[in-house]
């Protein structure tokens, strides 16, 4: 099989430059492109170099039309807006898109959805394949334990910038989905004050942000007399980068939608 050609946008970020360092070690993948936004510091600079390795010849660069072109897939974790810019590119070139972004608006979401119609498309608040199997597990939970309230608790480093996560909502939406109910209208966010009795049925959100964390989230089901507690630990964004990087081998010869990481691990 031939290798696959990546290009990483947000190259110079965090989870960019991990991306860049596990296709270097990862067989049958090549760093094809790097993108970064227009007037961005290290544009122009070699995207190895950057992610700690030797120089690999491969320039950030602010135009995505000639990357795209000469790859098979997009790698993105960078701001909505650019999300939805490139998932319309890789519609027009064909080519898989891999968003893990977080934070859109319900207009950018359905820009996304319309892009999926002619491109392969893996969205997921969180690539690591533990979050993936995690939400199995608290969609299961929930439809056994109906009558228990749900609660998730999130933590990230000081310079995320959106709350809750993209992992959070995700194992939301997995709790909605085990009791047959829409996230957005049973969310319960934002606790403050003389609050009232917690709603039955509500699905609760806390966020915490200090320091390095790179992620930890906890679903609490709460019961009368007895609490079951579902948790994950990222220690390292390599976990993010190699989900990241499976989805895009996955999505190579599948048909055009909108997929997730439970499609890539098949549950």
């Amino acid at each position: 099989m031939a290798d696959i050609n990546i290009v990483v946008a947000g190259a110079s970020g965090r989870m960019g430059r991990a991306l860049v360092h596990e296709i270097a070690q990862a067989q049958g993948l090549v760093l094809s492109g790097a993108l970064e936004a227009e007037g961005h510091p290290d544009l122009g600079r070699d995207a190895g170099e950057l992610a700690g390795l030797a120089r690999n010849g491969i320039k950030l660069t602010a135009d995505p039309l000639p990357l795209m072109a000469d790859a098979q897939a997009v790698i993105d974790f960078t701001r909505p807006m650019v999300s939805v810019m490139l998932a319309n590119l890789a519609a027009q070139a064909r080519i898989v898109d891999v968003i893990g972004t977080t934070g859109f608006s319900l207009d950018e979401e359905a820009r996304i959805k319309a892009a999926s119609r002619h491109a392969v498309i893996v969205k997921s608040g969180n690539m690591s394949l533990g979050v993936t199997l995690l939400a199995a597990l608290v969609e299961r939970a929930a439809k056994a334990l109906p009558g228990y309230d749900v609660e998730i608790l999130e933590m990230h480093h000081k310079l995320k910038v959106d709350a809750p996560s993209g992992t959070a909502l995700l194992l939301g939406e997995a709790a909605a989905k085990g009791r047959g109910v829409k996230l957005e209208k049973n969310a319960l966010r934002g606790r403050d004050g003389e609050t009232g009795p917690r709603r039955d049925g509500g699905i609760g959100f806390a966020s915490l942000r200090g320091g390095s964390v790179v992620g930890e989230h906890q679903v609490f089901l709460a019961g009368a007399g007895e609490r079951l507690s579902l948790s994950h630990s990222a220690e390292d964004r390599s976990i993010f980068a190699r989900g990241a990087l499976e989805a895009a081998r996955w999505g190579q010869g599948k048909k055009p939608g909108l997929y997730a990481m439970t499609d890539v691990l098949g549950l």
